[in-house]
């Protein structure tokens, strides 16, 4: 079988929470993959992708965008990667994900310094921390936990990313965030995947601060500990696995912090077996705790052996220069045990300036990040202000008058324009049984899906109290009657946890030639009413003209709900 086919089950009978975790559970299994077998996860991953963009949950989608570009940056060699993240990046961002946004910002940043560019990966990562400085609310619809686990996952990305880079204390910073989530919404998968991220993290701050040589037994230390506490959570993770080992045996960073911590020849066993199975991304730690385990046993040409053919492996890998270079320190020191002395001397010695140097270029880096993100943060309140002047605070919508520029603007283009008016019904009662905050829970919710349901060109503003007004531009009556239609369906069918019962009564009409907004509006309103008295979680179309007349949908027996204007 090709590496990029494979049979797959029918996935449109599948629930939408299935192909979520199937998706996790594919980026779980390729992490400890061989590549030719990613290839297959992979193309799995882009199945789910393609059910999810037909069902059209915007927040599923991004989910799996997410999956899509994460396996492929962890593969370092699928061509269609940067495709995907800004694909992943503008489906972000036209859906206002935010923590999904600054995700894809982390995600380019992962590829561009696998791709050799340091600088513009320190831009991205900027960008994306600048998104996540201020307070960031959760987005309900996700659901707490959901929303926790994305929060760190972006954390985390963003604090690989740092560490690479060698802003180690910000690094750092991010990853105590990335802590706090996991604290509170995450299962077994999540806090393993955190506790391994955690103790890379360790590792490549520790490897290159003896490259410097500054005391690096703490970060070691830090790294074996983690390495403990992942043990019980791996043993109910997503990871592929064998019950009868430990994950230590099977996760190459895990075994070679223990191994760094303390080197010993007990250890040499198992980092053998670790030699043979980690990934190019994870080779350069077993390698480097093997050599040294050798050496502690004094098998001093073994460990040179060891360092050597990893380098030849990684040849024509992509890796991080950052871990390379410890490489290539590791087996400068180690070679000097017989007559090669003089010649690794000079190559340690070499490696010390180089490092001064490099260490030296730290430190700007860290400010280039500060001021970056700082100049991120400072366009962002500015565009904060000029949005808020248009925005309702409550639910993000555009406000009245927003919607007045918007209006004055679509009427004078002389194209067809479908306006309506949403009331909420029941909306009273949950502020009387519950309270006003619940209420704006669920009138945010409801903007949300109402939003996310219409086209991207329509407008959905806030009009005042429980009321919404839609602009629905180039659309006749009939076809933004059906659209609006889905819209009452979609909060219709929200768990009621989220809507606590409230459905939408809506009214919509054409504007006529020469009609002013005012008068189109209390039309929609008039028709809005009629849905009201009809019960509510309705839409009422009212006609322009006799030739605008509604037909029913195909299968619809009852037309009721499209009624001429009455007279």
């Amino acid at each position: 079988m090709d590496g990029g086919e494979v049979d797959l089950p029918a996935l449109d009978d599948r629930s939408d929470a299935w192909l979520v975790g199937r998706a996790r559970e594919l980026l779980a299994i390729a992490q400890v993959s061989e590549r030719g077998v990613r290839a297959r996860h992979t193309h799995e991953v882009d199945r789910l992708l393609e059910e999810v963009q037909r069902r059209g949950d915007p927040r599923m989608v991004g989910q799996l965008l997410r999956a899509a570009a994460v396996i492929r940056v962890n593969d370092a060699g699928a061509e269609d990667t940067l495709r995907i993240i800004d694909d992943f990046l503008t489906h972000s961002e036209r859906h206002d994900l935010l923590v999904l946004q600054a995700d894809a910002h982390a995600l380019r940043a992962k590829w561009q310094l696998l791709s050799g560019f340091e600088d513009m990966a320190l831009t991205e990562a900027a960008v994306g921390l600048a998104m996540l400085d201020e307070k960031v609310p959760p987005d309900v619809l996700f659901g707490p936990r959901v929303w926790d686990v994305l929060m760190a996952s972006t954390l985390m990305d963003l604090g690989l990313v740092l560490m690479e880079l060698g802003v180690y204390e910000v690094g750092d910073q991010v990853m105590r965030r990335a802590h706090r989530h996991i604290r509170r919404g995450a299962g077994p998968h999540d806090i393993a995947v955190h506790l391994i991220t955690v103790c890379r993290m360790q590792l490549i701050w520790g490897l290159r601060l003896e490259r410097i040589g500054e005391d690096s037994a703490p970060r070691f230390a830090t790294a074996a500990a983690m390495a403990a506490d992942v043990e019980t959570p791996f043993r109910e993770s997503l990871f592929p696995r064998r019950a009868d080992l430990p994950a230590a045996d099977q996760i190459a960073v895990v075994g070679a912090a223990h191994a760094l911590a303390q080197p010993s020849e007990a250890y040499v066993e198992r980092l053998t077996g670790l030699l043979d199975i980690a990934a190019p991304r994870e080779v350069i730690f077993v390698a480097i705790a093997l050599a040294r385990c050798l050496a502690a046993a004094n098998r001093f040409q073994e460990s040179v052996e060891v360092l050597a053919g990893v380098q030849k492996r990684l040849d024509d890998t992509a890796a991080e220069p950052s871990l390379l270079l410890c490489l290539i320190r590791e087996f400068a020191r180690l070679s000097g045990a017989d007559d090669a002395e003089r010649t690794a001397s000079a190559l340690r010695h070499y490696v010390a300036e180089l490092e001064t140097q490099l260490w030296g270029m730290r430190e700007s880096r860290v400010a280039a990040l500060d001021t970056r993100r700082e100049h991120e943060r400072l366009a962002r309140r500015h565009g904060t202000v000029a949005r808020q002047a248009l925005q309702d605070p409550l639910t993000g919508l555009p406000n009245r008058r927003a919607l007045d520029e918007r209006l004055a603007e679509l009427s004078g283009d002389g194209g067809p324009l479908a306006i309506a008016l949403v009331d909420l019904d029941g909306f009273k009662g949950v502020n009387d049984r519950l309270s006003h905050a619940e209420g704006d829970d669920v009138l945010r919710v409801i903007a949300s899906t109402v939003r996310d349901t219409l086209r991207g060109s329509d407008m959905v503003a806030r009009y005042g109290g429980d009321e919404f007004i839609v602009l629905l531009p180039g659309a006749p009556l009939q076809p933004a009657a059906a659209a609006l239609r889905r819209a009452a369906m979609a909060v219709a069918e929200l768990p009621d946890d989220l809507s606590r019962g409230v459905t939408l009564s809506v009214g919509v009409v054409s504007l006529r030639a020469d009609e002013t907004a005012a008068r189109a509006l209390a039309r929609a309103d008039a028709a809005m009413y009629q849905a009201k008295r009809k019960g509510g979680n309705d839409v009422v179309a009212i006609a322009t003209t006799e030739g605008d007349e509604l037909m029913p949908a195909p299968g619809d027996p009852d037309p009721a709900w499209m009624l001429p204007e009455a007279t």
